[in-house]
């Protein structure tokens, strides 16, 4: 095993020593770019960090003024107020509504508000504080539907937000409501669309996010359920064991005897919204109005950056990796080559959604370290792309005329040289178009990272439309905005294409 090591690396020094070089390199931009929060691990730290998932208005959403990302809402207010009680200082997250516990029981952070009822099935993963808010549970359908109450739900199809309250309520009366259908999606506003689509018939929402919803579409309307689950209200969720549950309890406490929390409510629940233009009825049109979204371009623009910085090093990472697998299926050594084609195998036959949220949650676990959102998307996505560019930098490879190799090495040209000056760029030719189509899936396929709570283009879209109540508009203008990017780059590779022709 030792002299087939040395033959590997003597055969491939120059080569492998580039390839190191550029791991090294890539491996660097990733862990430098930013350092994630970690999570306490004892009450005598200075910044608590809590997790949230910012699509719920007025409980937790972006203020989006100005192009600023700054999550405000009525639990904001209320963890800042604990926090500022107990001397430390807030820093905060955010998440999916139904990655929040998997966040704290990955120690990812201190404790989560997110409107989050203390469900006796939660209370099997995580603690809770006591109940800080009494919301109700309501019917929102169009209007003219005639559902004013859960019996009116039988034949109906009704969505509910995955991970909620709303949708254990919606199961269990399920059984007692004949020909009632459940359809379960994973955020607010797209219960909202999906009533206007007509595809469901109701949704069962939080009185406070309903009466947002209605005022802002006034085809829709709501209607409060008589009577709350066992179990419902408003509570802070915390790891299992956390020693703040006492401590955030008391001011809780002091915070309902004061009158602060009631102080709150009102700030955030009498809120009035004003009805989106153009979201009545329209027949024969296409109901659409993209003056509401105007303002909040500047902030949707802000996620350029990040989707491009995400898909930059994605690619050359992943070219990286897939190098390296492509060396090792052409060695002919078959231990390397049958390791490289297992993971190939195993990258290119699961999810991609199941391997980044298996690497960003397992991670923290696993290791100890606190791997942040965009570095567990990048090392996801070099790991897959790698398993798909290797398939492709092979094929090129031994496109080029063998030839011209056993040519090479008979003028006694170093295998490494003859790598990099005569046979890659040649097979760089041959693979650009490949290469560029990987590119511009990642690019597509960044989107994914928002459901770990990186605010990139498609987040950006879904916050704006959160706050506005409305659905279409901010998703097609990020899916202009994602045109306009793929559509550079295929101009940028045809144009560099046309020049390597050229230069033969």
């Amino acid at each position: 095993m030792h002299l087939l090591i040395t033959k590997i690396l003597k055969k491939h020094k120059a080569w492998l020593t580039y390839v190191l070089l550029a791991t090294v390199l890539c491996l660097s931009i990733i862990f430098s770019h930013s350092s994630p929060p970690q999570a306490a691990q004892s009450v005598e730290k200075k910044t608590l960090t809590m997790i949230t998932s910012p699509d719920y208005p007025p409980y937790e959403y972006y203020d989006t003024q100005d192009g600023e990302r700054k999550i405000v809402g009525f639990d904001v207010d209320i963890a800042k107020y604990i926090t500022q009680e107990l001397g430390y200082k807030l820093q905060i997250a955010e998440s999916d509504f139904s990655g929040l516990i998997p966040a704290l029981q990955a120690n990812r952070a201190d404790f989560a508000m997110a409107s989050m009822n203390p469900t006796p099935e939660r209370k099997k993963n995580v603690d809770f504080s006591i109940v800080y808010y009494e919301g109700k549970n309501t019917i929102v359908a169009a209007k003219g539907s005639n559902i004013k109450q859960i019996e009116d739900l039988a034949g109906k199809k009704v969505g509910v937000q995955l991970g909620t309250t709303q949708e254990q309520y919606v199961k269990k009366i399920a059984t007692k409501i004949p020909g009632l259908q459940l359809k379960q999606l994973n955020k607010a506003p797209e219960m909202v669309q999906e009533i206007k689509s007509k595809r469901i018939d109701a949704a069962i929402l939080g009185d406070t996010v309903a009466q947002g919803f209605t005022q802002s579409n006034p085809d829709l309307e709501f209607q409060v359920l008589p009577s709350q689950e066992p179990g419902g209200g408003s509570a802070i969720a915390f790891p299992q064991g956390s020693p703040l549950v006492q401590s955030f309890n008391r001011v809780l406490q002091k915070m309902q005897d004061n009158g602060k929390l009631q102080e709150l409510a009102t700030k955030w629940f009498s809120q009035t919204i004003q009805p989106v233009p153009g979201n009545e009825p329209i027949k024969g049109g296409f109901n659409l109005d993209f003056r509401r979204i105007i303002p909040e371009i500047p902030f949707i623009l802000q996620g350029i950056p990040l989707s491009l910085l995400f898909t930059g090093l994605s690619v050359f990472c992943g070219l990286i990796w897939g190098t390296i697998l492509s060396l090792f299926k052409i060695t002919g050594v078959k231990p390397l080559v049958l390791i490289a084609n297992v993971y190939t195998s195993v990258f290119r036959g699961t999810p991609l959604l199941l391997q980044l949220a298996l690497v960003y949650y397992a991670t923290p676990q696993l290791t100890g370290y606190d791997i942040t959102a965009l570095q567990a998307g990048v090392f996801t996505f070099t790991l897959n792309s790698g398993a798909y560019m290797s398939e492709t930098i092979r094929g090129g490879i031994q496109a080029v005329d063998r030839g011209q190799a056993e040519a090479a090495m008979s003028m006694g040209v170093p295998y490494g040289l003859m790598m990099w000056d005569i046979i890659l760029p040649q097979a760089l030719k041959n693979i650009l178009p490949a290469l560029v189509n990987e590119t511009i899936g990642l690019l597509k396929d960044s989107a994914l990272v928002s459901t770990l709570g990186v605010v990139e283009i498609l987040r950006s879209a879904q916050i704006v439309g959160a706050n506005k109540y409305i659905y279409f508009e901010p998703l097609l203008f990020a899916g202009l905005i994602y045109y306009v990017l793929v559509m550079g780059l295929t101009f940028g590779a045809s144009s560099l294409e046309r020049r390597l022709r050229q230069s033969e």
